[in-house]
């Protein structure tokens, strides 16, 4: 599933509180950090790094190592040093496990704050056990619907999550920036899959027909695909019929691959194609070869962002550079929320009034005013009281000297804060 699975996302809050018993295995890697003194703050990780939502948790387990290197001389608080425990989980992708694991590091194991690393899948379990229990947590890597409205956040304010990432809206909003950008007809083939993600993004409340139809486009809607389907003629006559000259909505690597191809081959040729979560990392791009060249989708965070860290002075490239050094692929987008993650945790420990007592790191949580690796976060002022939203940009893949693609920030429409570093070409095929 994606991370922008919302309303009808993640498990439910009560099956998340039943979900509790003995955790899984910590991961193998030594546990306390070092700083000299008696005092240890523990802190919980929990993160999807193995199963389907691994490709998220991948930068995780990267960047805890980082950090545990980072934090061997513990963290200063008024003059105090205090060890860092960092007690990791693998959630298995599953959100059952997710909030047992949690369950356990706060009653049994007696974390001061846990940390869900990423995805709603992930995300939502831990906070509900971290709410429920009375421990603070801190989260990213998720839109911040997903995080709030399925969990009745909108009804009354959470008391010890925090949460920091862009909206739905502002995706939506993205998209319309691209398509704007360049000369079209206006009329837009909504491709959407059968599952929550289709039916979250083809809402015609608030999802992606309205958005675009108030910009002044045309949409042409045909029935939902089904997931993993080797059959897109339907959808594409359509979309031919209707002389679409825009593709948008949401799909995944194999089903995008499948459907691009079919295009070729069917000699319908959209000047634009913009979709969520099959173009986020390489491989979905290196999947449909030379067909995906061009294809546009949201950005979340690339080397090209301007923020520095407030842990290490490093910049965007610097970061993605020593990913690429030291793991032999291409950076990838949850990279720099993962670093950023920690860069919060940090501050808040350094803040609290006692970094040993919950309610003194929420009480930090909540004033957290920092400049970090995404940008500012300060979460009041945001959009809901336990939220901080973060930069969002429309990109596009084009032919790399590193590597075979590379993803370019080409508009700005939702936040002003990078400029773009080109302009949206049409796909090369049209």
């Amino acid at each position: 599933m994606s991370r922008i699975e919302f309303l009808k996302g993640g498990i439910s809050r009560r099956t998340a509180l039943k979900s509790m018993g003995t955790a899984a295995a910590a991961l193998a890697m030594p546990s306390v950090l070092r700083a000299g003194t008696t005092d240890t703050i523990k802190i919980g990780f929990v993160s999807p790094m193995t199963g389907p939502l691994a490709p998220f948790g991948e930068a995780d387990s990267y960047t805890l190592g980082k950090m545990r290197a980072l934090l061997a001389g513990g963290v200063e608080n008024k003059g105090k040093k205090y060890n860092i425990e960092i007690i990791p989980h693998d959630a298995q992708s599953n959100p059952n496990k997710a909030a047992e694991i949690a369950g356990n590091l706060i009653l049994n194991d007696e974390v001061h704050l846990i940390i869900p690393a990423s995805t709603t899948d992930i995300n939502n379990p831990v906070a509900d056990q971290a709410e429920l229990y009375g421990c603070p947590s801190i989260s990213t890597a998720a839109p911040w619907q997903a995080f709030v409205m399925p969990r009745g956040g909108a009804e009354k304010p959470f008391e010890w999550n925090y949460h920091f990432f862009w909206g739905l809206e502002d995706a939506l909003a993205t998209f319309v920036g691209l398509w704007k950008s360049v000369e079209t007809n206006k009329k837009v083939g909504m491709l959407f899959p059968r599952n929550a993600d289709g039916e979250t993004w083809g809402n015609n409340d608030y999802g992606l027909p309205p958005t675009v139809q108030k910009e002044g486009f045309t949409t042409v809607i045909p029935s939902m695909f089904q997931p993993r389907t080797n059959d897109f003629s339907a959808q594409i006559a359509e979309y031919k019929a209707q002389e679409c000259d825009i593709i948008g909505g949401i799909t995944y690597p194999s089903d995008l691959k499948t459907f691009i191809t079919q295009c070729s081959q069917q000699n319908y040729r959209p000047k634009v194609v913009t979709v969520a979560a099959a173009l986020l990392f390489p491989s979905g791009i290196a999947a449909m070869g030379p067909l995906g060249e061009g294809m546009s989708t949201e950005v979340w965070w690339t080397p090209a962002f301007t923020f520095k860290s407030s842990l290490t002075g490093q910049n965007s490239a610097d970061i993605a550079s020593e990913w690429e050094s030291s793991q032999n692929k291409q950076w990838i987008q949850p990279l720099g929320y993962a670093h950023a993650l920690w860069e919060v945790v940090v501050d808040t420990l350094k803040r609290a009034e006692d970094p040993r007592d919950r309610a003194s790191i929420r009480d930090a949580a909540k004033a957290t005013d920092l400049n970090t690796i995404v940008g500012p976060i300060k979460f009041s002022g945001g959009p809901h009281p336990n939220i901080c939203k973060t930069p969002i940009f429309g990109g596009q893949w084009v032919k790399g000297a590193k590597y075979p693609y590379d993803l370019k920030i080409v508009d700005n429409a939702v936040s002003k804060l990078i400029a773009p570093e080109q302009k949206l070409s049409l796909l090369n095929w049209s």
